[in-house]
């Protein structure tokens, strides 16, 4: 068994070696990319225990080979390593430091590995708390939609101590197509917060081009396919392209979890007292879409912007 020493950034790794198929996996949380991600991981050989809210969807798993636990607490009190991708951080804050009971469940020596998107302050508040009950936590933040989660071909960012990360290989290796240790706690979601200011404002970049497009009367196909051919389209925005000629925005990534990721981004962005004009303008429009609560995918600003293009043209310019 190895006995890993303490690191720079001060986090402690756990004795414990590299995590084997041999270790017994709980996730909690199966929606968009969680049912996913976990079945990946039963289908790889890990034993498994899942929770959710919705028993229907834990059901589907236990179809797969997984088990279903009554509780997030029952779920801790079983496995060696407990997985949790879930939509908010009052859900995270919910199972690990309030009524799920995970890390007053958990043995010593259980592998936390938090996979939502949440602010970093929240990372490192459930790793502080973690470490007094003899646990280690790692904020692994998920980059991806559903088809890269379905296909293993996810992008993973990491905070945490490295030791803990690097015995973490064979999780990742079944889920993603490439990880990246970021630093101490809370480093991975802060790079996904990066990444997602991209994705947001991007998409409505994009969005907009399109609007200015269908207002220079372009040919809509014509005009979907030749962006999508561009070097100036990002591959996240690629595909959206192509869904939104066939007006589908059946979510991918859907709209309210990119309007949680602008509110976190802009938080933390209000903390370090830095202006994200843009962003700021995404996020506003996203907002404004996500309001009409339909669970739709976060490119439906396309469909937007496009509407809006439509009303403007109608206005007679002024004299």
């Amino acid at each position: 068994m190895a006995n890993y020493s303490e690191h720079a950034t001060g986090e402690g790794t756990l004795p414990g070696g590299t995590i084997t198929v041999r270790n017994q996996l709980g996730f909690i949380g199966l929606g968009y990319l969680g049912s996913r991600i976990a079945r990946r991981l039963v289908a790889a050989g890990f034993p498994m225990v899942v929770y959710d809210l919705d028993h229907s969807k834990a059901a589907e798993l236990a179809s797969a080979g997984a088990e279903v636990a009554e509780d997030p607490g029952k779920l801790a009190r079983r496995v060696d390593v407990v997985l949790s991708c879930l939509p908010t951080e009052a859900a995270v804050k919910a199972a690990y430091l309030g009524i799920g009971n995970v890390l007053r469940s958990a043995r010593p020596g259980t592998r936390i590995i938090e996979l939502s998107t949440i602010s970093p302050e929240t990372s490192r508040q459930v790793q502080r708390t973690a470490r007094q009950y003899n646990l280690s936590a790692l904020d692994v933040a998920v980059s991806g939609s559903t088809p890269s989660a379905e296909a293993g071909a996810l992008t993973l960012f990491g905070g945490g101590n490295r030791g803990d990360f690097d015995a973490a290989e064979p999780i990742f290796a079944a889920i993603a197509r490439q990880w990246f240790y970021m630093g101490p706690s809370g480093s991975g979601v802060a790079m996904k917060l990066v990444v997602n200011t991209l994705l947001g404002v991007g998409m409505q970049a994009v969005a907009e081009a399109v609007a200015l497009g269908s207002r220079l009367n372009l040919p809509r196909d014509l005009l979907l396919d030749t962006l999508a051919k561009t070097a100036v389209v990002a591959p996240a925005h690629t595909g959206k392209l192509a869904t939104a000629k066939k007006y589908d925005y059946a979510p991918q990534f859907p709209v309210r979890l990119m309007r949680k990721d602008f509110g976190l981004v802009l938080a933390a962005a209000e903390q370090v007292g830095l202006p994200m004009p843009a962003t700021e303008a995404a996020a506003a429009i996203n907002s404004a879409e996500a309001a009409s609560e339909s669970e739709e995918d976060f490119s439906a600003v396309i469909r937007r912007m496009e509407q809006s293009a439509e009303m403007e043209s109608a206005v007679p310019p002024a004299a």
